[in-house]
C-alpha cells in the first residue's frame, strides 16, 4: 500500500478475526464498512454497536462507500458477486493478514503465536501479560479473551501479539497467513496434520513452518514445545535461536511438579537461573504448556517474573475455551472450540479431571474442514470415548464431499460402543437434545465440541433441562 487507506470495506466481515480488526481499525479511527453473507446477533450487535455500516449478502451496491481499499476474506471466493464487482472495477484489494502487515505491523516487535492446538489461549495469555507489565501491546487473537472482552486492539506500543495460522491467506494467495505477521519472536506449540482441504499430508503443512522459521531474524527467537517431534524436525536449521518448553528433560524451560486441583493447576518452570512457581486458573497439562510457552515469551519482552505470577493466577481464559455456560437441571453444560482429535482428548481429560466423579457427556458437530473428511475416522471415536457417553450429529455441508471422503458417523458410534460407551447418531441439534434429556441427570456434565454455533444446541440444552418434565425425571429441585 502506497498510503494509509482511511476507508476500509471488508468483505465476510463476519468472521472472527475480521470482525476483530475492523472494530480495532474502527476504534484508531478508520472509517469501516462491511458486508457478509449471515448478518446477525451477536457478531451484527457487536459491530453495529462500534459505529460500523454492515450489510446482509452480497452485492455490487455494497462498494457505494466509495472505500480506499476492500479487504476479501479467505471464505470468499471466485463467483462471489461483490468480489467480482471488485475485480470488474479495477478496486484495490488486499487480504487481511495484508493489511495487518501494512497498517499495523510494520516496525513493530511482533509475537506470533502458532500451531496446530493451544493458539488463541497462548496469545491471550502472553497479551495479557504483556498488558499487566504496562508494555501496552496491540493484539489479535481468534478468540474473545475474557480479561480484554474483545479479540483485537490497536495500540501505539512497540508491541504487537497475534495468533498466526497456519491456513491459506485468500482465494488470490494460497501462503499461510502467519508468513505475513513480519514476527520477531515465534512461539510454536505443536504441529499436527489439519485442514486437509488445503494440505496434502502432514509433510505440506511442516513445509509452511519451515517457511516461517525463516523469516525470523537472527536477532530474533523461536519459542518451541521440545515435547513434539514435528516441532523439533522443523525448527532443526532455524537461523534464529530457539528456546525449548516442555515437560521433557529436553526442555531449557522445564514444567515440573504440575498439580491440579479444584479446576486449577500449579507448576514450577525450572530453566537455568533457577524455578519460577505459577498457579492458573485452568487445568490440563497442555494448558500448563501454553502457559509456559507464554511466560518464556514475555520474559522476552522484559515483563518482570513478579508481574508474570501475579497475572497469570488472574487470567481468566477465553471464551468458548471449557467455557461453562451454565447450569441447567443440575447439568453444567461447557462450551468448546474443540474440533481436531488431540484438542477433544486433551479437553476431555482437562474435564475430567476437574470434574471428577461426574458422568461426562461429549456433544459434538462434524463441521470443520478436516473432521467433515474420513481423515480422522480412526482417531475420532478414540477421543470422544474417554467421555462417559456420545452424541455425533450429521456431517455439516453433506452435499460438498462425495461419500467416499465423508467422515462416517456411524462407523464413529459402532466404534464407541464396542469400547462399552454410550453413543448416539441424530442428524439435527433439535434431535440431539432429545435424546439426551432421556439419558442426562443433575451432576452430569455435557461439553458441545464445535467450531460454529452448532444450531443454537448449547441454549436448547439448557432450555429442555430447565423443564419440568426433565425436573420431575430426575428428581433435580
Amino acid at each position: 500500500m502506497k498510503q494509509t487507506p482511511r476507508r476500509i470495506h471488508f468483505i465476510g466481515i463476519c468472521g472472527t478475526a475480521m470482525a476483530s480488526v475492523a472494530a480495532a481499525l474502527k476504534d484508531q479511527g478508520y472509517d469501516i464498512s462491511g458486508s457478509d453473507a449471515n448478518v446477525y446477533p451477536p457478531m451484527s450487535t457487536f459491530l453495529e454497536g462500534k459505529g460500523i455500516r454492515l450489510r446482509s449478502g452480497y452485492g455490487p451496491g455494497n462498494l457505494d462507500v466509495q472505500p480506499d481499499v476492500v479487504v476479501v476474506g479467505n471464505a470468499i471466493s471466485r463467483g462471489n458477486p461483490e468480489l467480482e464487482e471488485v475485480l470488474d472495477r479495477k478496486m484495490h484489494y488486499v487480504s487481511l493478514p495484508e493489511l495487518m502487515k501494512e497498517v499495523v505491523l510494520r516496525g513493530k516487535r511482533n509475537f506470533v503465536v502458532t500451531g496446530t492446538h493451544g493458539k488463541t489461549t497462548t496469545t491471550s495469555m502472553l497479551a495479557w501479560l504483556l498488558d499487566q507489565g504496562k508494555l501496552e501491546p496491540g493484539y489479535m487473537i481468534g478468540g474473545i479473551p475474557v480479561d480484554f472482552g474483545q479479540g483485537a486492539c490497536f495500540r501505539p506500543s512497540s508491541f504487537t501479539v497475534l495468533e498466526g495460522d497456519e491456513y491459506d491467506t485468500a482465494f488470490f494467495d494460497k501462503r499461510s497467513k502467519f508468513l505475513h505477521y513480519l514476527p520477531e519472536v515465534v512461539l510454536i506449540n505443536n504441529i499436527e496434520f489439519d485442514h486437509a482441504d488445503i494440505y496434502e499430508n502432514l509433510d505440506a503443512i511442516k513445509l509452511s513452518f519451515r517457511r516461517l522459521v525463516r523469516i525470523v531474524p537472527r536477532n530474533g527467537l523461536i519459542i518451541a514445545n521440545a515435547d513434539d517431534p514435528n516441532v523439533r524436525d522443523v525448527v532443526a536449521e532455524s537461523p534464529a535461536p530457539v528456546a525449548w518448553v516442555g515437560v521433557s528433560s529436553k526442555a531449557e524451560a522445564q514444567i515440573v511438579d504440575l498439580r491440579q486441583k479444584n479446576g486449577r493447576s500449579s507448576f514450577a518452570l525450572a530453566t537455568a537461573a533457577g524455578r519460577l512457581s505459577l498457579k492458573l486458573g485452568l487445568v490440563g497439562e497442555f494448558n500448563a504448556r501454553n502457559a509456559a510457552m507464554a511466560v518464556t515469551a514475555a520474559r522476552r519482552a522484559g515483563v518482570s517474573d513478579e508481574i508474570i505470577v501475579r497475572a497469570m493466577a488472574d487470567f481468566q481464559g477465553v471464551k468458548r475455551r471449557q467455557e461453562v455456560r451454565g447450569v441447567a437441571g443440575g447439568v453444567t453444560i461447557v462450551d468448546d472450540f474443540g474440533h481436531h482429535p488431540t484438542a477433544i482428548r486433551e479437553t476431555l481429560t482437562a474435564l475430567r479431571e476437574k470434574y471428577s466423579g461426574a458422568r461426562l457427556w461429549a456433544f459434538f458437530e462434524p463441521r470443520s474442514n478436516t473432521t467433515r473428511r474420513a481423515v480422522f475416522q480412526t482417531e475420532l471415536p478414540s477421543a470422544l470415548a474417554l467421555a462417559d457417553g456420545v452424541f455425533v450429529s450429521q456431517v455439516a455441508r453433506l452435499d460438498q464431499l462425495p461419500p467416499e471422503n465423508r467422515l462416517d458417523p456411524e462407523k464413529v458410534m459402532r466404534d464407541i460402543r464396542a469400547g462399552g460407551r454410550q453413543a448416539f447418531y441424530l442428524a439435527t441439534p433439535d434431535e440431539m437434545v432429545e435424546q439426551a434429556a432421556g439419558v442426562l441427570r443433575s451432576g452430569d456434565v455435557a461439553v458441545v465440541f464445535s467450531n460454529g454455533g452448532f444450531g443454537g444446541i448449547h441454549e436448547k440444552l439448557m432450555k429442555k433441562l430447565q423443564s419440568s418434565d426433565f425436573n420431575l425425571r430426575t428428581g433435580t429441585p
